[in-house]
């Protein structure tokens, strides 16, 4: 049997020297601070285990890493009609390009594009408040993470929110084709809400568990999600997950995951466990660098690759 605990210490010990490379995401005022120095790791597994290395237990913003949680919840809520309002293709694009949406006639790409996850956003609030819906994640996340200290940092919503011109620029761009059914302001706000979550790389791997297990709960055996839905969301996170990235982490981890900038990396190993890595440093398209180096190699360690 594979030593999982020597799996993690190695791979966190393998990315260590490269810690602080890469580049924070200082476009954000209130992420532009963050100390670069940092890198957690954890490793969640169906009977309750965790395994941690390094900056574990330090909340982060999961910024782009929530899109999964609000697909799910989208999914769970009008099944296939969201994808009326948003495809299922990798974008090719950086994560909040326009382009392609005026070719396309306002229906972003795919849920893991910030046009495609404001669209998904849209759809789960569902005629209620902003205020209701972004309780309804919190909520969702909290019980998947077994924390209920999980919350929104305010200072980064509200950081975000004064920079958000390219957002609004989607969001408005969108409004005018038709796909959106809520007003501009309302659906921006769960959004900036939503990104701005903070957790740990423990409750974030805790938290992701129901992905590999196909949509069950394992500690508590609720199906969460349909089964089929589960495994269509993994796909999107392999296919989507990383934006222009997204290919050469298949070829490197050989996993679903979904990058944010904050640094964090939701890295679903279907059947074994959920991963969560975070390192601020970035590459060139918004991941982690550090994070993914320690998925690569604790993938190639413990033997789990979606193409096995």
């Amino acid at each position: 049997m594979t030593d999982l605990a020597r799996c993690v210490a190695e791979a966190y010990d393998i990315a260590l020297p490269h810690r602080g490379e890469g580049k924070v995401a200082d476009y954000i005022p209130a992420l532009a601070g963050v100390d670069p120095q940092h890198f957690g790791f954890a490793l969640a597994l169906p009977d309750g285990t965790v395994h941690t290395a390094g900056d574990a237990d330090i909340s982060f913003s999961i910024q782009s890493v929530s899109k999964v949680f609000t697909l799910a919840l989208a999914l769970r809520r009008v099944g296939s009609a969201l994808w009326d309002s948003v495809g299922r293709e990798p974008s090719g694009s950086a994560f909040n390009s326009i382009v392609q949406l005026e070719s396309e006639a306002g229906i972003p790409r795919n849920p893991l594009i910030n046009a495609g996850a404001i669209a998904t956003t849209d759809r789960l609030i569902d005629g209620r408040s902003g205020d209701a819906t972004i309780a309804e994640i919190l909520d969702f996340i909290r019980a998947r993470a077994c924390d209920h200290a999980v919350d929104v940092d305010l200072n980064v919503a509200a950081s975000e929110s004064e920079t958000g011109a390219r957002n609004r620029s989607l969001t408005h761009f969108m409004d005018a084709f038709g796909t959106l059914r809520h007003p501009v302001e309302t659906v921006l706000g769960v959004y900036f809400r939503q990104c701005a979550i903070a957790m740990s790389c423990r409750q974030l791997a805790r938290a992701g568990l129901f992905l590999a297990m196909e949509g069950r709960d394992p500690l508590g055996g609720e199906q969460l999600i349909d089964a089929h839905r589960a495994r269509r969301i993994n796909a999107i996170m392999m296919l989507c997950g990383h934006y222009d990235n997204s290919g050469e982490f298949a070829f490197r981890v050989g996993l679903p995951g979904k990058s944010g900038v904050g640094g964090g990396i939701l890295c679903i190993a279907p059947g074994h466990g959920s991963i969560a890595v975070w390192s601020p440093g970035l590459n060139d398209a918004g991941t982690s660098l550090v994070g993914a180096i320690a998925l690569e190699h604790f993938a190639y360690a413990a033997g789990w690759s979606v193409f096995d």
